[in-house]
């Protein structure tokens, strides 16, 4: 994956993005909000200790090892709210559902015999 080059628009953009992609895996980790508040600050710690990382190439290696850990510990199955068009509510997925036919074909059973 390319990364955008530092101290941009772009950059800010990304890191925030894998800011928030981070506390999202871990609140898809841990229900309770407080004990995910903890792990929340953590995050926040560990992204406040590389803010003021200038050298590019240093810049560069960070975000490919968050990308790498964060990718090692993705959520397999991440929540969804129930109203989401992949949710458990979700209305669309039921018009998509294969119809269900006679169990027993009567008809061609009679006729053959």
């Amino acid at each position: 994956m390319s990364l955008p080059s530092p101290f941009t628009t772009a950059h800010r953009s990304y890191v925030k993005s894998l800011y928030r992609r981070y506390l999202t895996n871990e609140l898809n980790w841990t229900i309770r909000r407080d004990l995910w508040r903890g792990k929340a600050l953590a995050i926040r710690a560990e992204f406040e200790r590389n803010r003021d990382v200038r050298d590019p190439r240093a810049l560069a290696a960070i975000l490919e090892k968050a990308e790498a850990d964060l990718a090692e510990r993705i959520h397999p199955d991440p929540y969804r709210p129930a109203s989401a068009p992949d949710g458990t509510k979700c209305v669309i997925l039921n018009s998509f559902q294969p119809r269900l036919g006679p169990f027993f074909d009567f008809e061609a059973y009679n006729a053959s015999h």
